[in-house]
C-alpha cells in the first residue's frame, strides 16, 4: 500500500472537521474573534439553527484590506508570532485556523472596515474557492456570513440535529459569551426575531438577571477574592436555586469560557453541605489567572485548559467559596402559592377593601423585602441614571420596564427611598462584628444578638417548632437542627484537638477483610486524633474500646464498618479528611428523631446552640434546618391585604 500526500483541500476539510462540529462551533469562533478585535458591540444572527444562516457582526477594529486574503489560509493569526507567545496568551484566538476551517466547510462572506480605511472590503470564499474580492462602503468592524454549513460534505451535514436543537447550543453558547464579558453587549437573533440582548454595561448581575429572570437574581452572594496572584469574581448562588446538572455553573478562565473538574469540584466543595447529595450550584465565576500558568493550547476547541498548578487553584476557589458564604443569611422563604401565580378571586364577588392600618402595613413590608434587580447609581451617564433629580433610587422590576425608561428618559420606576439604619441594628452590626460573625443578608433571625427577641410558639407533628420573629414565622425541624449542632460540636472539637473518647463496655468487634484491615492501619493515627481506640484482636478480628463521646449511645460495631467499608469504595485513595467528615456525619444517628416530642426546655436549649453557630442553616446533608413564612404572605393567602 502506497503513502499519499493529501491535496490542500482534503487537508483543511480534515482538519475543519476539528474545529467545525456544528453551527455552535462557528459562532464560538467569529465571537471569540469579535471579542479580540476589542469589540464593544456583537450581533449573532442564525436561521434554521445556523444550518442555513449564520451572521456575527461587530464594532470591533477591522482588517486591513491588504490581510483579509491572508485571514483565510490555514495557520493565519495576528494573536501570536513565535512558539514563545503561547506562553503568556491573553487572547481567545491564537491557532489561526478558524477562518480557513469555516470558508471549508460553507459558502463564506466577509465585510470588514479598519477605523482609518475610507471603504470597506468584501471577500467571498465558496468551500475555499475565491469567488469576489472588492470595495464597498461599510462601517467600522466586520461581519462574517456562513451560509449552508457542510454543504459539499453531506456525510458531515446528515449528522446534523434537528433546526431546534442546533439553535439551543447556539444559543447556550451565547449565553456563555455574555456571562463571561458582561463589558460586551450581545444580541441574539434567531429567524429573524430577538432572543436576548444585554447592554454592554459590565454588570454582571443585570446579564444573570435577563438571562435567568428574577428567582435566581434574587438568590445570589457576591464574590471577590484575591489571593496569591489570583482572582475570582462573580456571584455564586444561594442553595434554594441548585439544580440537578452542573449545567449552571458558569465559569472562564481570563475572559475563556471553560469546563474543567478541578474548579467544579473547588466550587462544590466549598459549598460543602449547604448543597444536598446529587445537587449543583448555579455560579458565574469571572476567574484571574497569570496566563502563563496556564495552558490553553490542548485542544482545537479550547475548552479545556492545564494548570501548572491545579491544587493551588483548587485550594484558592474553594476558600474563596467557603468565605463568600459564610455568615450570609440561608434560611429558605416559602409560599403558600405557586411560584408566578396568585390566588384566584372568588367569581361573582368583589374582595372586600383591605382595611386601612392592613393597608399601611402591607406597604411597608414591601418596602422592606423588595429587592432591586436592575438598579442603577449615582454617577451613571445618560438617561439610564438611577436616581430622580430628588436623588431618589429608582428601581425596575423587569428589563421591559427597563428599557422603556431607559428610551424615553422616564423615571416612573417604583422608588425606594434609602432608609437610615436604627441605633439597635448599629449596636447588632457592631456586635457580629466583634465575634466575627457576618451575616449581611436582609434578614437576620439567627443573629445571635436576636436570640432573646424569639418567641418559641409551639410543636406540631412532633417534628418541627414553630418560633415567631420580626413578622415573620420560622419552622425548624428538630432533628436537622440537632444533626447540624452535633456535627459542628464534634468539628469545633476536632480543629481544637479536644476530642473526648469514651470507653465502650464491653468493646465492639469488627471483623475486617484483608483490604477493609489494611486501610484501618493506613489511617489508624487519624481514627486515634478523632477519639477512637481501635486494637488488632488477632486475625482478622479488631477491638473497638472506645469512641468520641459524641457517638457512644448510637456507635455499634457494625456503624465504624460501614465508615470503613466507605473508604475502602474510594479505591484505597481516602485521606483523613473523609475519616472526620464521615465520622461528624454520624452525627445524624445521634440526633433526635422526628416523631420525638421534645419539651419546652429541650427546644429553647437546642435553639440556642443553634444561633451559636455560624452556619446554622443546613444540616451535614445538606437539608435545611429553617425555613421562613411571612406574615405578608398570610395575611394575603387570608385576604386580610391583596
Amino acid at each position: 500500500m502506497g503513502i499519499n500526500i493529501l491535496d490542500n483541500d482534503t487537508i483543511n476539510k480534515i482538519a475543519a472537521g476539528e474545529v467545525v462540529e456544528r453551527p455552535a462551533s462557528i459562532v464560538k469562533e467569529l465571537t471569540e474573534n469579535a471579542i479580540d478585535a476589542d469589540a464593544s458591540a456583537v450581533t449573532i444572527e442564525i436561521r434554521d439553527g445556523g444550518q442555513a444562516l449564520i451572521r456575527v457582526t461587530d464594532n470591533g477594529c477591522g482588517i486591513p484590506k491588504e490581510d483579509v486574503r491572508n485571514a483565510f489560509l490555514r495557520h493565519a493569526t495576528s494573536k501570536i508570532s513565535t512558539a514563545e507567545d503561547l506562553k503568556e496568551i491573553r487572547s481567545l484566538g491564537f491557532r489561526g485556523e478558524a477562518l480557513s476551517s469555516i470558508a471549508a466547510v460553507c459558502r463564506t462572506e466577509i465585510i470588514t472596515k479598519t477605523r482609518a480605511a475610507l471603504t470597506g472590503t468584501r471577500y467571498v470564499v465558496d468551500g475555499g474557492v475565491e469567488k469576489a474580492f472588492e470595495e464597498v462602503g461599510a462601517p467600522e468592524g466586520t461581519t462574517v456570513i456562513a451560509r449552508d454549513i457542510f454543504f459539499h460534505t453531506p456525510v458531515r451535514r446528515k449528522f446534523l440535529k434537528s433546526p431546534a436543537t442546533e439553535a439551543a447550543h447556539v444559543a447556550e453558547l451565547a449565553e456563555q459569551l455574555a456571562l463571561s464579558h458582561p463589558e460586551v453587549s450581545i444580541r441574539f437573533i434567531v429567524n429573524g426575531q430577538s432572543r436576548f440582548h444585554t447592554n454592554g454595561s459590565g454588570r454582571l448581575k443585570e446579564v444573570i438577571y435577563q438571562l435567568y429572570g428574577r428567582e435566581i437574581a434574587n438568590a445570589l452572594i457576591e464574590i471577590d477574592t484575591s489571593q496569591g496572584g489570583y482572582r475570582v469574581r462573580g456571584f455564586l448562588g444561594k442553595p434554594e436555586v441548585s439544580r440537578g446538572s452542573r449545567a449552571l455553573e458558569h465559569y472562564c478562565v481570563n475572559g475563556r469560557y471553560i469546563k474543567s473538574g478541578i474548579i467544579a469540584k473547588a466550587i462544590e466543595d466549598g459549598y460543602g453541605n449547604l448543597m444536598m447529595q446529587h445537587s449543583f450550584p448555579f455560579c458565574v465565576l469571572l476567574i484571574d489567572i497569570d496566563p502563563a500558568a496556564v495552558d490553553v493550547n490542548v485542544h482545537p476547541t479550547k475548552r479545556e485548559i492545564r494548570f501548572s498548578d491545579s491544587q493551588a487553584v483548587y485550594d484558592f476557589l474553594k476558600m474563596a467559596v467557603e468565605r463568600a458564604l459564610k455568615g450570609k443569611e440561608l434560611i429558605r422563604d416559602v409560599s403558600l402559592a405557586p411560584a408566578g401565580k396568585t390566588a384566584q378571586k372568588p367569581a361573582g364577588r368583589q374582595p372586600r377593601p383591605a382595611e386601612p392600618f392592613e393597608t399601611k402595613r402591607a406597604a411597608l413590608e414591601e418596602k422592606r423585602t423588595a429587592g432591586s434587580i436592575i438598579r442603577e447609581t449615582a454617577g451613571d451617564s445618560g438617561e439610564r441614571s438611577g436616581r430622580s433629580p430628588e436623588n431618589r433610587e429608582i428601581a425596575w422590576s423587569t428589563p421591559e420596564e427597563y428599557k422603556s425608561a431607559a428610551e424615553t428618559g422616564s423615571q416612573t420606576g417604583r422608588t425606594v427611598l434609602p432608609e437610615k439604619p436604627r441605633k439597635n441594628e448599629e449596636k447588632q452590626a457592631e456586635t457580629q462584628a466583634a465575634a466575627g460573625i457576618d451575616r449581611t443578608g436582609q434578614y437576620s433571625f439567627l443573629d445571635p444578638a436576636h436570640r432573646a427577641e424569639v418567641r418559641l410558639a409551639g410543636e406540631v407533628f412532633g417534628t418541627y417548632w414553630i418560633a415567631e420573629w420580626n413578622d415573620a414565622m420560622y419552622i425548624i425541624d428538630q432533628h436537622a437542627a440537632h444533626e447540624k449542632v452535633n456535627y459542628e460540636r464534634f468539628m469545633k472539637a476536632w480543629k481544637e484537638q479536644s476530642v473526648v473518647s469514651q470507653q465502650l463496655l464491653p468493646p465492639a468487634m469488627l471483623t475486617l477483610s484483608d483490604r477493609e484491615a489494611a486501610l484501618l492501619e493506613r489511617h489508624m493515627e487519624s481514627f486515634s486524633s478523632l477519639g477512637y481506640e481501635i486494637e488488632h484482636f488477632g486475625g482478622h478480628e479488631y477491638a473497638v474500646r472506645a469512641v468520641p463521646d459524641l457517638l457512644p449511645s448510637v456507635m455499634k460495631g457494625e456503624l465504624l464498618k460501614e465508615m470503613i467499608g466507605s473508604l475502602s469504595e474510594e479505591g484505597g485513595s481516602a485521606v483523613p479528611t473523609l475519616i472526620i467528615e464521615k465520622t461528624a456525619s454520624m452525627s445524624c444517628k445521634a440526633a433526635v428523631k422526628g416523631n420525638t416530642s421534645l419539651s419546652a426546655g429541650e427546644a429553647e436549649k437546642l435553639l440556642d446552640e443553634l444561633f451559636a453557630l455560624e452556619d446554622p442553616y443546613n444540616c451535614p446533608h445538606g437539608r435545611p434546618t429553617i425555613i421562613r413564612l411571612t406574615r405578608s404572605e398570610l395575611d394575603r393567602r387570608f385576604r386580610r391585604v391583596l
